[in-house]
């Protein structure tokens, strides 16, 4: 009963979410807590008593993390460490919106940061000849205190949206998206590329995990920005 009683409270709160799923997202940010500090313990940087506090601790801010809020998923999503270094991962995503208006939020470099769920603050950006260099700051749970990340976006020819490591706290960035006109037009099907390696003693594997569930929440907003322009009035169809 007190099982069932606790589900209705959650399902009060995140209405969107199935009680399955519910279930699942608790589960999994458990699991992740424990499996995250007992590879620091096992680098012997906790002591015991240190390790029990840590675990209490960080089973309270998974609850709070990003990865707890439901997303969109996409049509397909591979993540997987890189035997070089690192996380790759790929996808393919059905946006519902044209080509111009995605192509649109992605080149937004002032406003990257409302495009994903982890915290993050644009230190600057600069575009020259066609290309944006721009400088993120990023906090996230599995890197304490505050990262910079600095790339080179650019437009190809072909249309492609790809993105450089050019500095800061990571030894291999590289972005790539792919956009291509669908159902004549009125959608996109966006074919998406990532390779990450952070400069930190967080195992790839942690880091693989937090990313699939990064860019889950990471194409929902998109989509969820595209259907908002298309609501404006610029996009909608005026009468003959």
């Amino acid at each position: 009963m007190r099982k069932l009683a606790f589900l209705s409270i959650l399902q009060d709160c995140f209405p969107v979410v199935p009680r399955v799923r519910i279930v699942e997202a608790l589960t999994c940010k458990i699991v992740f807590s424990i499996l995250l500090v007992l590879a620091w313990f096992s680098m012997g940087l906790y002591n015991r008593p240190m390790l029990w506090r840590a675990m209490i601790v960080l089973g309270f801010l998974s609850l709070g993390w990003s990865g707890w809020c439901p997303a969109a998923e996409p049509e397909m999503l591979d993540v997987h460490t890189d035997p070089i270094g690192g996380v790759r991962a790929t996808a393919i995503i059905l946006f519902p919106a044209p080509v111009s208006v995605i192509q649109a939020i992605l080149t937004d470099y002032t406003h990257w940061p409302e495009l994903f769920e982890v915290r993050m603050r644009m230190a600057g950006v600069t575009i020259q000849n066609g290309v944006a260099t721009t400088d993120l700051r990023i906090e996230h749970a599995l890197m304490p205190g505050e990262h910079r990340l600095v790339t080179e976006s650019r437009v190809l020819p072909n249309g492609e949206l790809v993105a450089d490591l050019k500095g800061g706290d990571f030894k291999r960035y590289y972005r790539r998206w792919k956009l291509t006109p669908a159902n004549g037009g009125a959608q996109t099907r966006a074919d998406f590329e990532l390779i990450v390696q952070v400069d930190s003693v967080v195992p790839d594997w942690l880091v693989s995990i937090a990313t699939r569930r990064d860019l889950e929440s990471h194409f929902r907003i998109v989509k969820e920005k595209a259907v908002a322009r298309l609501q404006q009035p610029e996009h909608s169809v005026r009468p003959q």
